[in-house]
C-alpha cells in the first residue's frame, strides 16, 4: 500500500512538473518584403504551420506578425526561419 501512494505521489508531481513547465509567449516579428495584399496570407500561413503556434495576427501597414506561441513545442528561430523559407525574411522588435 506504501507503494501505490508513494507511486501516485511521484507520478502526481512529475505530472504537476512537466505543465508548470511549459509558457506561453507572445511576439512581434519585423517582416521584411510584404509589398502585396497576398504577402500578409502567405506570412500568416507558413507561421500557422509551426507546431506550437497558437494565434498569428499580421499586419500588412505595419509590415508585422505577432505569435503566440508554446515555448516548449517551438522557439524564435523556428518562427523566424518559418518567415524567411517562406520569403519574408523576420527578426523580433525589440
Amino acid at each position: 500500500m506504501k507503494r501505490l501512494r508513494s507511486a501516485l505521489a511521484i507520478a502526481t508531481a512529475m505530472s504537476a512538473a512537466g505543465t508548470g513547465v511549459a509558457a506561453e509567449k507572445t511576439v512581434t516579428l519585423a517582416v521584411n518584403g510584404m509589398y502585396c495584399s497576398a504577402c500578409p496570407y502567405i506570412v500568416k500561413q507558413s507561421l500557422a504551420k509551426v507546431t506550437g503556434v497558437g494565434n498569428v495576427a499580421v499586419s500588412y501597414e505595419k509590415k508585422t506578425a505577432t505569435v503566440t506561441y508554446d515555448d516548449q513545442k517551438t522557439s524564435l528561430a523556428a518562427l523566424t526561419a518559418a518567415t524567411t523559407q517562406a520569403g519574408y525574411p523576420s527578426q523580433p522588435i525589440n
